[in-house]
């Protein structure tokens, strides 16, 4: 390494900012890219206290595309390094970008170093936190309950600083990374959101754009042709994204000193933090930036009202789905925690003498409850986390996504939902594309889990303690797929047919889930003296109170299409007879496909997936018969009216 005088460094540090912020061809990027390694390589780590302090915050931008990383962002017309590298299909200059950003890369290796011995600090802008995040930074009271709910807020490296009132994040540099990396899928989708109404005001009225929207006088799949863009479905950023949840939350728990000896885990912001709390911090970002986000309330009631927290402006907050986009890097984040707890679950011994769900006090639902199962392994404790926003997020999408929304969006968030539901088909070779499109091969830490499997006992504790993912999320994805019906009715079909395969694929996991919907019918008498329902029982009231809270604030009144009028987030209704249980609603929708295949401008063969769909409900409901459109007309006056009524399309007015 070449000795150089801080002034020197200083000089350089500015000329390189510079080069970075001029680098917006694939050629100057590489170039720039190539400059930053040069730097780090040839200054000591506090030499580098210049380039972190005049050039890294200009890197940032580019890379993301920020204007400004340490003020609002707006869009830069030429994008970031990222979008440049995926627009452009630019794989020899994703590989120059990967390496820069790599755990292993000169980047992150000088951070992890300077960040030891805290040479610098950056105020991440409040505005770009979550809305109600930002609010709470406004009283001393709120930051104090924030940092007892987050740890990412209460590390030592962390200060809050008084400033007219109100509070700042203050983060080291590897953190304040890490806040940037989560913030930019957001920003992408926003920028794309606002191009697309753009190029929809611009639109010249015509025929053609007035009847696409008409169902029957436009063409019956619309599909999923839109291509991935920017921010959602960068294959780097996936690549990215893969490989620091590869080195924070690591497939083996065991060894992993050992095994990631020169990698980001031997970084830790307080010195010699656990892997298990650097985990717990990248988990803590995500939940905020991609699960969170807009949510609202995003802490329980009894939560709230346990630490004092009062979030006002609960009105601004209704009707507001997740943000467009973000299903995509979720998936890579359920699919990684999906194989990481398959790994576990199917390589333990001892699943049976575990603790369970059912062990839980009625009112031990508060910040940190008891874990139980899975509590187990390292993995469970970050699902755990993860639940209710995570159901929320899905709900969200499921309740509030308004009829102009492209169903490639409610199908990512789809897509999350069902490899959420079926862990045990988690496969490593998932990861391959996303590698494979930059001109990297895939790597693990491990050579298991090469191909899926299928439910088995071993994992009913986990069926157990996600509950309301099997059952009360489908009844109200069954009221979006009729809302939705006439947007995309091939898709939407495939989709339903998707979770009921899911249902009825194993006799063990119907059985499973229609026992425990049984018992919670019961009210504490269950129908028969069986074991499985004694067993059974004792996980009810965990049951109910999730029902209860995960729910809490999605006001059935601003939720067209929802069928608990009556009896919101209180009861279980996919498996319970009458209008608005599961199976009348499915024979519906099966009815409504079948008219509108019939009064589509175009042939539409479907008859095999109605099949299909008719079979699976039959397995699911116990070979009850299903409604075909001959018989649709005996159904009553006033039962049509007031079905139409419940699926009538929202829109972003939510005027019909």
């Amino acid at each position: 390494m070449l000795p150089f005088y801080a002034g020197d460094a200083q000089t350089r540090a500015a000329d390189l900012a510079s080069t970075v912020g001029a680098a917006v061809t694939p050629p100057l990027i590489a170039s720039a890219c190539a400059a930053v390694e040069s730097f780090l390589h040839t200054h000591t780590f506090d030499q580098q206290r210049w380039f972190f302090s005049l050039t890294f915050p200009t890197l940032i931008s580019r890379i993301f595309g920020f204007e400004d990383s340490s003020s609002a962002p707006r869009h830069v017309t030429n994008g970031g390094w990222m979008d440049v590298a995926s627009s452009e299909n630019q794989p020899e200059l994703a590989g120059k970008i990967f390496s820069l950003l790599s755990p292993n890369g000169p980047l992150l290796s000088s951070i992890a170093e300077c960040d030891r011995v805290s040479l610098v600090k950056y105020v991440f802008p409040s505005e770009r936190l979550p809305e109600w995040c930002h609010y709470m930074l406004q009283s001393a009271h709120n930051c104090r309950i924030l940092m007892e709910l987050f740890p990412i807020f209460k590390s030592p490296i962390k200060e809050y600083s008084t400033e007219g009132g109100s509070y700042q994040v203050q983060l080291g540099i590897f953190d304040y990374y890490l806040f940037w990396f989560a913030y930019y899928p957001l920003y992408r989708c926003n920028i794309e959101v606002s191009e697309q109404l753009k190029v929809r005001r611009n639109k010249k009225f015509s025929f053609e754009h007035w009847s696409c929207s008409i169902p029957g006088l436009s063409t019956a799949h619309k599909g999923m042709a839109n291509k991935k863009r920017g921010g959602e479905g960068s294959s780097l950023y996936m690549c990215l994204l893969h490989v620091y949840l590869q080195n924070l939350i690591p497939l083996r728990d065991k060894n992993v000193r050992e095994h990631y000896s020169s990698s980001l885990l031997h970084y830790t912001p307080a010195c010699d933090g656990s892997a298990s709390e650097r985990a717990e911090i990248f988990l803590d970002i995500i939940i905020l930036f991609w699960l969170m986000d807009n949510d609202f309330p995003p802490l329980s009631k009894d939560s709230c009202k346990s630490l004092g927290v009062v979030l006002p402006f609960k009105s601004i907050h209704r009707e507001i789905p997740p943000t467009p986009g973000t299903g995509a890097v979720i998936n890579v984040f359920i699919k990684y925690l999906n194989l990481r707890l398959r790994e576990a679950i199917e390589g333990s011994d001892q699943i049976e003498s575990v603790g369970s769900l059912g062990t839980r006090s009625s009112d031990s639902f508060d910040v940190m409850p008891n874990r139980g199962f899975l509590s187990t392994y390292s993995v469970g404790s970050l699902i755990f986390n993860i639940q209710r926003p995570f159901y929320r997020y899905i709900l969200r999408t499921f309740l509030f996504l308004s009829a102009e929304t492209s169903i490639k969006t409610a199908y990512q968030a789809f897509s999350v939902w069902v490899d959420y539901l079926e862990p045990w088909s988690s496969s490593i070779n998932e990861f391959a594309d996303i590698y494979e499109s930059i001109g990297r091969p895939a790597k693990s830490s491990v050579n298991l889990l090469s191909s899926s499997s299928g439910y088995s006992p071993r994992w009913r504790q986990y069926v157990l303690e996600n509950y309301l993912f099997y059952t009360s999320l489908v009844v109200h994805f069954i009221g979006f797929a009729h809302r939705f019906l006439h947007t995309d009715i091939e898709l939407t079909l495939k989709m339903v047919s998707k979770v009921m395969n899911i249902l009825t694929a194993s006799s063990e996991l119907r059985d499973l889930v229609k026992n425990v919907e049984a018992v919670f019918h019961a009210k504490g008498n269950p129908p028969s003296k069986s074991t499985f329902q004694s067993y059974f029982s004792k996980y009810i009231p965990t049951i109910q109170q999730r029902l209860h809270d995960w729910e809490d604030g999605l006001c059935e009144s601003d939720a067209d299409g929802s069928f608990l009028h009556e009896k919101w987030n209180k009861d279980l209704r996919l498996f319970v007879d009458g209008d608005d249980g599961g199976q009348q609603l499915l024979q519906l929708l099966v009815v409504r496909a079948e008219s509108e295949i019939h009064s589509a401008s175009e042939s539409i063969n479907l008859s095999k997936d109605l099949e299909s769909l008719k079979s699976r409900l039959n397995q699911l409901f116990g070979g009850c018969p299903t409604r075909t459109s001959s018989e649709k007309g005996k159904a009553t006056d006033d039962e049509s009216r007031l079905r139409c009524e419940v699926f009538t399309p929202r829109t972003s007015s939510n005027q019909m």
